[in-house]
């Protein structure tokens, strides 16, 4: 795909007959539709992307019944009900993509948890909760405008950058829900994205909310964050922003020089990482990348 930059309409982008389909599929139940999030992200950067966020104004588990109805795979739909949402499987041309449906939605969060109270909303609700301004970019799927791209806060001209920005005021942003914090460090590193300076502010100030994080959540963008190409970018964001002492204190333990008959041999933490992206660069295996941040892990 071609990198796209300024550009107000992804018609000729979007050419996926699945597409059409969603299209048709809200006009039948009076609905809109439209593409949103990571997907939309990939497609302007150029990156491959199989997994499509479709966000309705209107009843996401609808729009994902009457899509599949169209397709001849009614039986494949998984509805979630707690949630809002379905996704299902379609398969075209050796290809498979997952297509996740809800309802557009605004989110209120409490002090003691990332869960958020979920109401009914706007698609610009929608985008105003998003994590970043690159992730909140929304494509129309309705017929007389089909392609356009919706961008309230300017997250085509944040790709441009090379830049992670949230759309609200970061330091409410992570707050709410503190896992924005580890996604991103995850994107920097994945991207090579510089964060905003505010928002990296944010992150230090906010690092004590990673406490209401399961470990799961975490090990999980943690993983991320060690599988992309330079995982010693990732690692050196989370050690000055704080993040890492949080939830990995024995790696930012290796801090510091080791000594070796009274003589400052190395540091151990820029020598952990050194061989990580020595390793990355000729694997993409996660537990021999794992083996090697632990190799000098009981040194301090």
């Amino acid at each position: 795909m071609r990198k796209i930059f300024g550009v107000l309409n992804l018609k000729e982008e979007i050419q996926h007959p699945v597409f059409k389909v969603i299209s048709k599929a809200a006009a039948e139940i009076s609905t809109q539709a439209f593409v949103v999030g990571g997907f939309v992200r990939d497609l302007v950067i150029g990156r491959d992307s199989k997994d499509i966020d479709i966000v309705a104004e209107g009843s996401g588990i609808a729009l994902a019944q009457e899509t599949a109805r169209r397709l001849n795979i009614p039986k494949k739909v998984s509805v979630f009900k707690n949630f809002g949402t379905a996704m299902l499987k379609y398969q075209h041309e050796g290809e498979t993509l997952e297509i996740e449906f809800v309802g557009a939605r605004k989110e209120s969060y409490r002090r003691d948890s990332r869960k958020p109270i979920v109401e009914d909303g706007s698609l610009q609700d929608d985008q105003l909760r998003r994590d970043f301004t690159i992730n909140a970019l929304g494509i129309s799927l309705q017929e007389k405008n089909f392609g356009e791209v919706i961008d309230p806060f300017e997250g085509l001209e944040h790709i441009q950058q090379k830049l992670i920005k949230t759309p609200r005021e970061p330091g409410i942003t992570f707050s709410d829900d503190p896992l924005r914090m580890m996604r991103a460090i995850r994107f920097a590193t994945q991207l090579g994205y510089k964060i905003e300076d505010e928002a990296f502010e944010a992150i230090k100030a906010n690092r004590k909310r990673l406490e209401i994080i399961s470990n799961e959540r975490i090990t999980t963008e943690l993983n991320k964050i060690i599988l992309a190409p330079k995982p010693s970018v990732g690692f050196k964001l989370l050690e000055n922003s704080g993040l890492l002492p949080e939830f990995f204190p024995e790696f930012s333990a290796l801090k510091g020089a080791e000594t070796r008959e009274g003589r400052g041999h190395k540091d151990n933490f820029y020598h952990t990482l050194q061989v990580l992206d020595n390793l990355a660069a000729v694997s993409d295996d996660l537990w021999l990348r794992w083996a090697a941040i632990l190799h000098d892990i009981a040194k301090p």
